[in-house]
């Protein structure tokens, strides 16, 4: 292989770094009554690509053992597959070679977070941005599981420094609205829910998110259209029909509210926002959600 080759190859491998800390940082979706809270996961890969695309980063790695961006890459291509103790495994090794790498740091701590190992990953957060104070997908990740521990103020306070040093992340802007909506302080989180889909209108989480805060602040028409545009994303979401179901109840419209709910209840029996709601529009006992 020419220098000249090489010099590409590993152009190419920090750019693709780059990209993969960019697609791992999955924010985590609205918190509710109607499930367990969920991560963002990379989207399975079904035509094989990505066992391609490993295989074609393990000979770059053997050829550049003392590269941690070739173990940084190789490792997101790993959490993509759903492999994540072998991304994790990557991602040690980057840090190992490069200890302030705060990229491999912050990729390790997702995929930590993907495996249940929230302190592990907090601690990497931390060290990311040990590593880089300027790295704002850290602070995001942080105040993700800041919030999910109950630390509003610390998760705030991380979200802060994100949108000061990613002014058109729509992921900060989501996160920080996800922190004030748990605050009870509705208005603020559809100010940040607006800012957030301003930046990415092709997602449904910030959608869902501000359509529960506007049925928190009885603004039951523009939750009923921010629900049409989750579900129009995502029509596999029990939690955005279920909701949408409880937006057409509070605004009297028992019918749509049943067939929303019912729709809910399809996806996932469990639902409890469904079950509730049909319980109420059946005729059965049930207090309706304020």
């Amino acid at each position: 292989m020419t220098s000249d080759s090489v010099r590409f190859q590993r152009s190419a491998l920090l750019g693709l770094a780059a990209l993969a800390s960019v697609a791992l940082a999955g924010c985590e979706t609205v918190g509710s009554a109607a499930g367990p809270r969920q991560f963002a996961v990379l989207e399975a890969d079904t035509t094989g690509a990505t066992n391609v695309n490993i295989a074609s980063l393990t000979e770059v790695v053997q050829r550049n053992p003392n590269d941690a961006a070739a173990y940084n890459t190789r490792g997101a291509a790993y959490a993509r597959a759903g492999q994540f103790n072998e991304a994790i495994g990557d991602f040690t090794k980057a840090v190992q070679i490069d200890p302030n790498s705060g990229s491999a740091y912050n990729n390790r701590a997702l995929a930590y977070r993907q495996t249940g190992r929230n302190d592990a990953a907090l601690q990497d957060f931390t060290k990311a941005i040990a590593s880089d104070p300027n790295y704002g997908p850290a602070y995001i990740g942080r105040a993700n599981v800041l919030r999910a521990q109950g630390d509003l103020d610390g998760a705030m306070s991380d979200l802060n420094v994100a949108i000061r040093l990613m002014p058109e992340s729509a992921e900060a802007y989501h996160a920080r609205g996800l922190v004030r909506q748990k605050q009870g302080q509705n208005t603020a989180a559809i100010g940040d829910f607006d800012a957030a889909i301003d930046r990415n209108p092709f997602v449904s989480a910030p959608y869902a998110a501000r359509g529960q805060s506007l049925i928190a602040t009885n603004q039951y028409d523009k939750a009923i259209e921010d629900y049409n545009a989750a579900l129009n994303v995502n029509n596999k979401d029990a939690t955005s029909w279920a909701y949408r179901g409880l937006a057409y109840e509070k605004s009297n419209r028992k019918k749509e509210a049943m067939e929303n709910y019912q729709r809910a209840s399809t996806i996932d029996p469990s639902n409890p926002i469904a079950r509730q709601g049909l319980g109420r529009v059946q005729g059965g006992v049930g207090s309706l959600f304020n």
